[in-house]
């Protein structure tokens, strides 16, 4: 069966906010069984905020939290580390409005928890299974989970640009692929929108060290991709991310075709209105591609 995971030590990472461009710091440290993911504004008394579907509040450029008015943003790269390393409990220290966007992906956050190491601990972990299609459709966007017996996600992308034009990705989280192809790709954006986005108080940290920078034609960034299909990568790492939003790791496949932030959050909110969708089982203990941990003794002892 499934425990659920915290991380076995403290860790700290600092950078800046992609869209404040103010320093942050953050500290991971682990947290008791049935915590979830706790965000922690320690700049405010140390006011918490926890990663779940009723406190998202932004969604247009990045995924956002706020509860009486107290803001963190740009969760969603953090989140996909934590939910490829199948922590389900820490709490996240910031000292600012704004997760740090680092190198623009998810590997910097991916390493950290690596650092800190996985801990088991002696409460089981539910997984909430698909058994009915559940879909969203907003004119040409879509994005739907299927039942299946792992979690898996497919990802279109359009874009009329010589770069990136039609991709098309499939992922499975029972693959150990998630370190070397979906945590390194970049968030990604077009020049030509930077100083729009800015005078929306927008970007205002972002530079080639932390992002893709488009031009008509190419990218601006001199060391070029990191995959050819860098662009869809990052999308199932955003989507990884924004499904911790539902409170529990599913088992279904995810099938998206040009939706983004707003959508994934659309289907959370979906499957939590109809619960029929879905049903609560014990996973297996070790699923393939996850971290192994070593499990409690009196856990250990029940198992056995």
């Amino acid at each position: 069966m499934s425990y659920q995971n915290t991380i076995a030590r403290a860790v700290t990472i600092e950078g800046i906010g992609l869209h404040t461009g103010v320093p942050v710091h953050v500290r991971l440290s682990p947290a008791p069984s049935g915590t979830g993911i706790i965000f922690r504004r320690v700049d405010l008394d140390g006011f918490t905020i926890k990663a779940a579907a009723k406190n998202v509040a932004r969604v247009s450029y990045a995924t956002s939290l706020m509860r009486k008015g107290v803001l963190i943003s740009t969760t969603e790269h953090l989140l996909s580390a934590l939910a490829a390393s199948r922590i389900d409990n820490v709490f996240i220290e910031i000292d600012n409005l704004e997760v740090p966007i680092m190198d623009g992906s998810a590997i910097p956050f991916l390493r950290l928890i690596q650092e800190a190491g996985v801990k088991q601990q002696r409460a089981w972990q539910p997984w909430a299974k698909i058994v009915k299609p559940v879909e969203v459709v907003d004119g040409q966007k879509r994005i739907a989970i299927y039942p299946s017996e792992e979690f898996k996600v497919t990802y279109r992308i359009s874009f009329d640009h010589p770069m990136i034009g039609e991709q098309e990705r499939s992922f499975s989280m029972n693959q150990p692929g998630y370190e070397r192809g979906i945590a390194p790709a970049r968030t990604f954006g077009f020049f030509d929108e930077v100083e729009m986005l800015r005078r929306s108080g927008l970007v205002r940290g972002g530079s080639l060290e932390n992002a893709i920078v488009l031009t008509k034609t190419g990218v601006m960034n001199p060391e070029g991709l990191r995959f050819p299909d860098e662009f869809c990568r990052h999308k199932i790492l955003d989507v990884i991310g924004d499904l911790v939003m539902f409170g529990r790791p599913l088992i279904g496949h995810v099938v998206a075709d040009r939706a983004g932030h707003a959508m994934h959050i659309a289907l959370v909110n979906r499957l939590l209105r109809d619960k029929s969708a879905w049903k609560l089982i014990r996973a297996p203990q070790t699923l393939p591609g996850t971290p192994r941990a070593e499990a409690p003794a009196a856990a250990a002892s029940a198992a056995s």
